[in-house]
Parts: structure tokens; C-alpha cells; sequence
């Protein structure tokens, strides 16, 4: 394949420069080589490169030229060169199918407190409306939060102490963001040292996420790892992911989800919901984790729901899921509450839990090996396990919970140990567990 590069002359002449190739009619940047795949390097645009000077201004100037190449596009960012960069937005519809090669690392701006107030965003990289995208590289993603603080994240972690924060007031900005975005691929890189969560598809579909390294401190407070929301058919394979919350998070309008050879270590675990938060309507079907690997968090698979929510998850499977040293293995909680010490009120609704499969989850846990507590007004129905094995780990305190099953109605088979485990309700066709009709269906 041929490949041709987009050289801009030196800084004198860079301002007069930029301005012609804004000029360029699209089919004229890739004019040398009409059938080949256009690069375009970001130093080519006036970026220092240096992790000091900010280069926000060269990276959209390369990402409008290339968007409008008429073919497959690479524009790079290249090995051996730190790019600062202040929080941008890059977007489509672009046309052609753009890859950014980030084989160098992209930084964000340790310290935000010195900017003005309408300069603090709730993204750092936000992409929006792109259509066959890429992001890939050998290099990296840091969101340079390192500043300790002594904050907390009371409902998942009341016992960690945690730090690591952007900046200390206002909003804390997700690192990598997509928004409207479809069929886009993010591929081999490393995302580290984020504010709050890493990298998050929000109204999106078509998403492929392999081979990525993500990476946060186990004590850095609402640090998701993988973030999902609105966004149907993902396939998330063979990446590591260490944080502190969700390594994945699944919320309302996903479907179609598939999580396959993910190691979660540390974090709390992988997590649908929080859903139905404020009595709103929430829907999440047809997920599938299978070799899930979860050391040293605080969950392994979790389902949690706000009471008061409307409408359902669905048809979830977990499988051949190994932990080792997870406090809580297994857990559906549908009075799932985040504000510390205040308590949340109670209601008669829930967002319905149906058809959730746990098979050959093995290890060890530190305080309970399962806990479905499911609400009186909508209990959880079709739950199975199938060859369920917990046992305490060496450094668990003598004090460990038994199994909880609260209006969790289902089976459970092959092997399961300890027997408590297996404390599934059955129903015998006759009396069916009592559930509350609901207006709103997904």
C-alpha cells in the first residue's frame, strides 16, 4: 500500500501554511497518491512535542485536514515525543475511515485550578459523531492525575483511603470520551492516571475494544475503567484494567454486550448499573463475561439498582470467572445506595432483575462469597448457578458473612461450595414470587 506524508514548511512559515491547507479543496491533500493511505504526522502542524507547550491547537489543525481526506487516513502521533495537550473535542462526520496512531504519549494538563472556570470540561478527549474510527498505537494515554487528595467514594469503598485527583474543585473530566460514534475500534494502547473514568461510549454502537492496558491507583475514587452507557453491540477482549471503581460499567440502554479474557486488578469488579437512580426507567439485556479474571477488588460480577427505578435487566451470563481475594464475588444489590452515612429512602418499586446465569465462578473471597439482596416488590427470577466454588482467602479475617439469597428465585447445580452458596428460592410453577406491574417496559 502506497503512503504518502503531508510535510508543512518550518515555524515561519507555519501560520501562512495552515492557512493554505484550510483553503485545499479535500481531494487535493492526498492529490500525490489518489489510491494510497494518507499520514499526517502532528508535528507537521506546528506541535512542540515536548510534554511543556501545549499542542492542542496543532492536533486540531491535523484532525481537520485529515477528516477531510477522501480515504483511509492515519494521523500520527509520533514515537519518542510527549504532546500536552488541553481538553479538545474531535469531530465528524469526516470522510474517510481515520485512524489516530498514538505511538507517542498524549498527555492531559496535571493541574486545571489555573484555568478559567468555563475551561474545565466534564471530558478531556472527547470525540463525537465519527463512523468508522480507530485509535491505536504502542504509546500512551496519561491523564497526569497524581495530585493527592483525601477523598472518598463511601457506598463501594468506605474502608480505602483515596487519592489521586486532577484538580481539586469543580468538575473531574473523563479522559477519552465517544459520543454518537459508531463502528470504532480502540486497539493496543495504555490509558492511565485519570481523573474519573477512563475511557466511556455514550450513545454509540458498533465498539470494539481490544488489547488495552488501563491503569489507576486501587484508592483513586470513581476511576471506571470502561464506561457504557446508550450504547449497543460491544465486543471488550483481552485487556487489563486496574482502577478504582468499575473496571467495567454498564448502565442504562446497553445491549448486546460481550466481555471476553479481561483481567480486573484492582477495581470493583464488573458491574451493570448503578440503574434506576431518582425513579428513572433503565434497560440492559443481553451481556455475556466469560473468562473474567478479578483479583484484589472489592466485587467480582455485580448487578446494582437504585430502589424506586422502572424497568429490567436481562439475560446476563457470567462465566468462567476466577477471583482471588475479592471481598464479595458475586452480588446483586437492589437497594444499592451511594451516599455514605445518609440513608436512602425506602421504595416499593425496582428496576426488575430476570435470567441472570453464574457458571463456574471459582477462588476466594475476603468478606461474603455471595450476597443477592433483591427487592419484596420485584424479586430477581431465573437465576442459575451452575458449579459455583468460593472459598475464604489466606489473608481473610475470621469473621466472614454468610451467603445472602433475598428474594433471588432460581437454581442452583454441579458443584457449589460452600453449601450456603445454593441458596437460590425455588418456585414450584404455583406460587410465583410477587412482583408489582410497571407502566414502563423496555
Amino acid at each position: 500500500m502506497w503512503s504518502s506524508v503531508v510535510v508543512v514548511p518550518p515555524a515561519a512559515l507555519l501560520a501562512g501554511a495552515l492557512l493554505c491547507l484550510a483553503a485545499l479543496p479535500a481531494p487535493a491533500v492526498a492529490a500525490a497518491r489518489p489510491t494510497g493511505r494518507t499520514t499526517l504526522s502532528v508535528l507537521s502542524f506546528g506541535a512542540a512535542a515536548d510534554g511543556v507547550t501545549d499542542d492542542a491547537e496543532a492536533l486540531v489543525a491535523a484532525w481537520r485536514a485529515a477528516c477531510r481526506v477522501p480515504r483511509a487516513t492515519v494521523l500520527l502521533l509520533p514515537s519518542r515525543h510527549r504532546f500536552l495537550v488541553s481538553p479538545v473535542t474531535l469531530q465528524g462526520p469526516c470522510s474517510t475511515r481515520l485512524t489516530l496512531q498514538v505511538d507517542g504519549t498524549l498527555l492531559a494538563p496535571p493541574d486545571m485550578d489555573s484555568w478559567p472556570k468555563s475551561r474545565r470540561p466534564l471530558q478531556w478527549l472527547n470525540f463525537k459523531w465519527l463512523n468508522g474510527f480507530t485509535i491505536q498505537g504502542a504509546g500512551t494515554v496519561d491523564g497526569q492525575s497524581i495530585t493527592s487528595l483525601q477523598d472518598s467514594s463511601p457506598a463501594d469503598a468506605p474502608h480505602q483511603r483515596s487519592t489521586v485527583h486532577w484538580h481539586s474543585s469543580g468538575a473531574k473530566p473523563t479522559l477519552v470520551r465517544f459520543y454518537g460514534s459508531f463502528n470504532v475500534t480502540v486497539r493496543n494502547i495504555r490509558i492511565s492516571n485519570s481523573p474519573q473514568c477512563h475511557l466511556k461510549f455514550d450513545s454509540s454502537g458498533g465498539i470494539k475494544v481490544k488489547n488495552v492496558t488501563i491503569s489507576s491507583p486501587g484508592d483513586s475514587p470513581n476511576t471506571d475503567g470502561i464506561h457504557l452507557q446508550n450504547t449497543r453491540d460491544v465486543e471488550i477482549r483481552s485487556s487489563r484494567i486496574g482502577c478504582g471503581d468499575d473496571c467495567v460499567s454498564i448502565q442504562t440502554g446497553c445491549s448486546n454486550v460481550h466481555m471476553k479474557n479481561i483481567v480486573c486488578n484492582p477495581g470493583h469488579g464488573i458491574s451493570v448499573g448503578g440503574l434506576g437512580k431518582d425513579n428513572s426507567l433503565a434497560c440492559v439485556s443481553d451481556l455475556v463475561a466469560e473468562n473474567i479474571n478479578v483479583q484484589n477488588a472489592l466485587y467480582g460480577v455485580r448487578i446494582k439498582t437504585w430502589q424506586g427505578g422502572v424497568g429490567s435487566v436481562r439475560n446476563v451470563t457470567f462465566s468462567n470467572v476466577r477471583v482471588a481475594n475479592v471481598a464479595t464475588p458475586i452480588a446483586i444489590d437492589q437497594f444499592y445506595c451511594d451516599r455514605g452515612g445518609a440513608r436512602c429512602a425506602n421504595r416499593t418499586g425496582a428496576v426488575a432483575i430476570t435470567g441472570v446465569a453464574y457458571r463456574r465462578v471459582v477462588g476466594t473471597y475476603s468478606f461474603q462469597p455471595v450476597r443477592l439482596a433483591c427487592s419484596d416488590a420485584r424479586p430477581c427470577t431465573g437465576v442459575s448457578m451452575v458449579d459455583v466454588r468460593l472459598s475464604p482467602a489466606a489473608s481473610a479475617p475470621a469473621g466472614t458473612v454468610a451467603p445472602l439469597c433475598w428474594n433471588s428465585y432460581g437454581e442452583a447445580s454441579g458443584t457449589i461450595e460452600p453449601l450456603g452458596v445454593g441458596c437460590l428460592q425455588r418456585s414450584n410453577g404455583y406460587a410465583m414470587p410477587l412482583t408489582q406491574p410497571s407502566n414502563y417496559t423496555c
